[in-house]
């Protein structure tokens, strides 16, 4: 299945799309088109709920964007309800409720600078993760309900997808490229949405498992990108008590930062 621009409108606006109903209470719809196994991306629903939030903020520059998944949500009708948390000189802080059926499935909050607080500095003490080219890697296939991987073009490094034949790895790690299928310019909405469309690095390890979902999901956004194309580095280090962390890096192809994360999720193992 192909998925194109809506006319003049990429299917992803479409998708975070509200209509006001009050002046902190938004209507939106959950699609079907950014879903893994069914289940809505965590990005994609954080993407809906950081649209309302900056309905009522003057200011958006370098968020810092927490969402907690309370319960599953569905494709479907959805409301959301806005608070002002704080507003000052430097910083709007918001949170957002998105509910289904009156019911609380994800609670967000954001943190939202002036454009005037400015990167007087920029410093790295890290390097950006070596990535094998793009040519080289490999696409992640369309994949029956798994509706992300339709408007989503993301391609694994081989040192990482040996997990998809069979071959594991000593590293809980995924790397690689990853684009919208439909081009379409970057911003805070999308780029939500590609922090969290990897597969979780820990399928390297331990090979395809029942279910890693998500608990909380914290995206840092530094810069917006102008490149096509961005590269990802996923990292696990630790699975204790059936939970998990995923540590991400999003960097543009001219090796600036885009953003930072951390995901934490369950980890539950397929029953023998």
């Amino acid at each position: 299945m192909e998925h194109e621009k809506c006319g003049d409108t990429h299917i992803f606006d479409r998708d975070i799309s509200l209509a006001q109903k009050e002046e902190f209470i938004f209507k939106g719809n959950v699609a079907e088109n950014w879903s893994i196994n069914g289940n809505p991306n965590g990005g994609y629903l954080m993407a809906i709920m950081a649209n309302a939030a900056l309905q009522h903020s003057d200011k958006s520059s370098t968020p810092i964007l927490t969402a907690n998944y309370i319960s599953r949500c569905t494709p479907g009708e959805a409301d959301l309800q806005v608070e002002e948390i704080s507003r000052s000189i430097q910083f709007n802080r918001f949170q957002s409720r998105l509910l289904q059926d009156g019911k609380e499935k994800v609670r967000f909050i954001g943190t939202f600078a002036d454009k005037k607080n400015g990167c007087f500095i920029e410093r790295y003490e890290t390097k950006m993760p070596d990535i094998a080219p793009l040519e080289e890697c490999i696409r992640i296939p369309v994949i029956p309900k798994f509706t992300l991987f339709d408007n989503i073009d993301l391609r694994l490094d081989p040192v990482c997808a040996g997990w998809m034949t069979g071959s594991l790895s000593d590293k809980s790690e995924q790397k690689g490229w990853i684009t919208f299928r439909e081009n379409r310019p970057y911003d805070i909405f999308s780029v939500l949405l590609m922090a969290d469309s990897f597969p979780p690095p820990v399928l390297a390890s331990q090979g395809v498992i029942e279910w890693v979902p998500t608990i909380e999901l914290t995206v840092n956004i530094r810069n917006i990108p102008e490149t096509r194309w961005l590269k990802c580095f996923f990292r696990t280090r630790f699975i204790t008590c059936g939970l998990l962390e995923s540590d991400g890096e999003i960097w543009d192809e001219k090796g600036s930062l885009v953003a930072i994360s951390r995901q934490i999720a369950q980890f539950r193992k397929k029953r023998e």
